[in-house]
């Protein structure tokens, strides 16, 4: 997707979410900026979103992850990033989403 990725970890708890994200973040620019591939990238957001889910829930994480180009013809990734948000509990500073 244009304006979102999906990643699917187990992350260990000795690893700090905030550094994982900076890491990934980090080596994935520079890849890009190299590549060539994608000569409109300017750079990642400096936010991200991460969620946990059961270790049981693996399987249909995976296939979303794989059908999510079909998944936002039907909700775009706004309206699901909100559904998700809410869903979670997570209110939404409105100053913030999506900037």
């Amino acid at each position: 997707m244009e304006e979102h990725i999906h990643i699917l970890t187990d992350l260990h708890p000795s690893v700090a979410l905030a550094d994982f994200v900076r890491d990934i973040k980090t080596a994935s620019s520079i890849w890009v900026k190299e590549s060539g591939h994608f000569p409109n990238f300017i750079g990642w957001a400096d936010g991200y979103a991460a969620l946990t889910y059961s270790y049981w829930d693996k399987d249909k994480l995976i296939n979303y992850i794989k059908n999510q180009e079909g998944h936002h013809k039907t909700e775009p990734f706004e309206a699901e990033f909100r559904r998700l948000l809410e869903e979670h509990n997570i209110k939404i500073d409105e100053q913030y989403f999506l900037k």
